[in-house]
């Protein structure tokens, strides 16, 4: 490097740090319509939250569903277990999971046991 591009490169290098010290500071205001936080209000009470279960086993006998949800309360305790009557069956259903990623997990551990499980979202009542 010569001696003259040295001198150019902190000249330049210089000149950058002294705009960047100079740099102008900004204040921002928002104005909106009152009726948008009323829309944000309400929307924070609407439940759209989604919920993933898993289905482990099904079948028309309810005493045969009754001794599924036995055996896998035996083998897994820290999931909620329910039995649900959908005509003709009766379907033993595992969990009240918030995210795909919890359910991925929980039937990861359940297939281990229960190879036909497979995951779902229940339809919600819309009351």
């Amino acid at each position: 490097m010569t001696f003259k591009t040295k001198y150019l490169s902190i000249a330049i290098l210089l000149l950058a740090i002294s705009l960047t010290a100079n740099a102008q500071e900004g204040k921002v205001n928002v104005s909106q319509d009152n009726d948008i936080d009323k829309l944000l209000e309400y929307k924070k009470d609407i439940k759209t939250t989604k919920v993933y279960r898993i289905q482990v086993f099904d079948t028309t006998d309810p005493d045969k569903a009754q001794r599924e949800k036995s055996n896998f309360l035996n083998s897994y305790s820290q999931w909620p277990v329910e039995i649900v009557w959908n005509t003709p069956n009766y379907k033993v259903w595992v969990g009240n999971f918030a995210t795909q990623l919890e359910v991925d997990r929980a039937l990861k551990k359940i297939k281990k046991k229960y190879m036909n499980a497979f995951p779902f979202q229940p339809k919600l009542d819309k009351k």
